[in-house]
């Protein structure tokens, strides 16, 4: 009796602690970077081994068919933690109680599109779904609390905590050009926080990593705190003044290692600047496994937290930053997260030359961000 007691016991214990569900959507679902990030989000690269994923895969009405085939794709993958895969080209339906939105989808650049045209077309996609999270995603921000219950319940839903504030919503935009498209979700979506908002400079970040790790001859997790200043586009400033190389054991500073200063203020920063077009122009089509693998880390490092004395990059909302980049922009910044909670790393001294690239990518945001608003209030 006592035996079959205790089962029952371990049964009731586990099925009380497992966790919920979480909603997971991301849109331009069809397209090749979805393909390479959506088995790593539902096999629990991303949010965990123990937490239970429903997909909710948003495109447009003509890819609908393909989606079909995602989705037999991702059942026939029979991953344990995929709860539910929905397939949808409504934005009520795709954003309807989320906890985490990856917005890959955007319009791409075509020949001979001037650049306002293109902000014009994203700034429409990117204010729906902005009014579309802001209506229909979670509305669950709660204060923070000293009942444990409360917080042991809250913590388990693997929501976000942001300065007092239990926020369940979290959204990723990739889609370029990126840090405007996020900035005019945000607007767009006046009661989620400015800081549930991010947009993706991992990749640029990763590239960066890469480029010194190749150099260096090590592998790339030998190589930390590597910064993406700025746009996610050519003018962004990859800086590793404040880097550092594990090099046969010893930790040193980026340029101490590489020994090549004329390397690292020309064809490195050129490099990373540059790498998608150099993609592009080698496999005819965008980077896809790389930017899946950049979404990863980034959201991952959102649920778990950055490691002890590194940083990565993210884009950003730049308000109270202490660089001098003006306040209403997404921007790419130093930052480090605990416990959900991301900042942006302050006091890093900045010499002349990083200072005339951070303003140079600042100039081209706001001029983005100026010409974005614009048909945002028509």
């Amino acid at each position: 009796m006592l035996t079959l007691l205790t089962a029952m016991y371990l049964v009731v214990r586990s099925a009380s602690t497992q966790a919920e569900p979480i909603r997971v959507v991301v849109t331009g679902a069809a397209g090749q970077i979805a393909y390479s990030l959506l088995y790593s989000i539902a096999k629990g690269d991303v949010f965990g081994k123990d937490q239970p994923i429903i997909l909710v895969l948003l495109d447009i009405p003509p890819m609908l068919p393909v989606l079909d085939g995602v989705v037999m794709e991702l059942q026939d993958c029979a991953l344990p933690l995929l709860r539910e895969v929905i397939p949808t080209d409504e934005v009520e339906v795709g954003f309807k109680d989320i906890d985490a939105a990856i917005l890959v989808g955007s319009m791409p650049r075509k020949e001979g599109m001037e650049r306002k045209d293109l902000l014009k077309a994203n700034v429409a996609i990117f204010k729906t779904q902005g009014a579309a999270l802001d209506k229909y995603a979670k509305k669950t921000v709660k204060q923070l609390s000293s009942n444990l219950q409360r917080i042991f319940r809250e913590e388990k839903s693997k929501s976000f905590w942001y300065k007092g504030h239990h926020v369940s919503r979290q959204v990723l935009v990739v889609g370029n050009p990126a840090n405007t498209n996020c900035l005019i979700a945000s607007k767009s979506a006046p009661s989620i926080p400015k800081e549930n908002f991010s947009c993706l400079t991992r990749l640029d970040h990763n590239r960066a990593s890469s480029q010194v790790a190749i150099r260096c001859g090590v592998s790339s997790d030998k190589v930390k705190n590597v910064i993406i200043w700025g746009n996610h586009s050519s003018t962004q400033y990859p800086d590793v003044h404040h880097a550092k190389v594990d090099l046969h054991g010893a930790e040193m500073g980026v340029y101490e290692a590489v020994k090549d200063e004329a390397w690292l203020r020309g064809d490195f920063i050129s490099t990373v600047q540059l790498r998608g077009a150099a993609v592009i122009k080698s496999r005819k089509l965008s980077s896809a496994m790389s930017a899946a693998k950049a979404i990863c880390d980034h959201m991952r490092d959102i649920w778990f937290g950055t490691k002890e004395g590194e940083f990565i990059s993210m884009g950003v909302y730049a308000a109270g930053n202490s660089y001098g980049v003006p306040e209403d922009l997404i921007y790419s910044f130093p930052v480090q997260i605990k416990n959900k909670t991301w900042k942006i790393v302050d006091g890093l001294p900045i010499n002349d030359f990083s200072r005339a690239k951070m303003d140079a990518t600042a100039a081209e945001l706001v001029e983005e961000r100026d010409t974005a608003l614009d048909f945002l209030s028509q």
